[in-house]
């Protein structure tokens, strides 16, 4: 049997749902009690993100606002900050917090921080091995190629690896949006308590999609043989 109808697929992935649904909730609510604490310097994540950036010798990136819940995004491609609405018009904890953590990227972009550079270069295989690897193993595994199961993996395998490359680079985005925000006087000490939390919560959900592209990756070893088991 396989993925969806195989016991052992649930049995492998069921703790890594759980990881990812503590770790969603609690990103929601810390962005949702954290936007409604404003900050005492009273300016919005986007002039967050765009003091920090001059501050930085970077007042040439855009600072775009972009539709879409908790949507924020460095492209690191066409070199700009987009911020949701929530964030980039709101002048709360959170959204200074989010939009620092966004600006971190482009001063990792600009020091031309290894692991940032190394996951924009794989990030367009990593795309195609997220939408066509599984087709590929499961049709693999229904005409008995293990062959082809072993090219869907390899392709999996990039996947896994831009999740774990993904850690350090959004660990690293919150530290340097920490030490901004505090050296910029843009939050008090009370704030950036509040500003840890929402980057702490948004960092576990890095981790638990890491987990679940280990955890599937494992599994398809497992049904194709190689590590533990069989397909049989």
């Amino acid at each position: 049997m396989m993925f969806g109808i195989d016991p052992l697929y649930w049995i492998m992935m069921l703790p890594v749902l759980m990881l990812s649904m503590w770790a969603s909730l609690r990103v929601k609510s810390a962005f949702k009690k954290y936007s409604e604490i404003s900050t005492q310097s009273g300016i919005s994540g986007a002039q967050a993100a765009k003091m920090i950036l001059r501050g930085n010798g970077l007042g040439h990136i855009p600072v775009e606002d972009v539709s879409g819940f908790l949507s924020d995004h460095y492209d690191p491609v066409k070199r700009v900050l987009r911020l949701s609405p929530e964030v980039y018009r709101n002048s709360t904890i959170a959204a200074i917090g989010v939009a620092a953590h966004e600006t971190g990227h482009a001063l990792q972009h600009a020091r031309n921080y290894r692991p940032l550079m190394l996951r924009t270069m794989i990030a367009p295989t990593a795309s195609i091995g997220s939408n066509l690897a599984w087709i590929i193993i499961v049709f693999g595994f229904i005409i008995n190629s293990l062959g082809l199961v072993k090219i869907g993996i390899l392709l999996f395998s990039v996947v896994v690896v831009f999740q774990l490359i993904t850690l350090p680079v959004e660990l690293n985005a919150s530290a340097r949006a920490q030490q901004a925000l505090a050296a910029g006087g843009y939050a008090t000490s009370a704030e950036m308590a509040g500003v840890r939390k929402v980057l702490s919560a948004a960092a576990l959900t890095y981790v638990a999609a890491a987990a679940s592209a280990i955890v599937t990756l494992l599994y398809f070893l497992v049904r194709a043989g190689m590590f533990g088991g069989s397909d049989e």
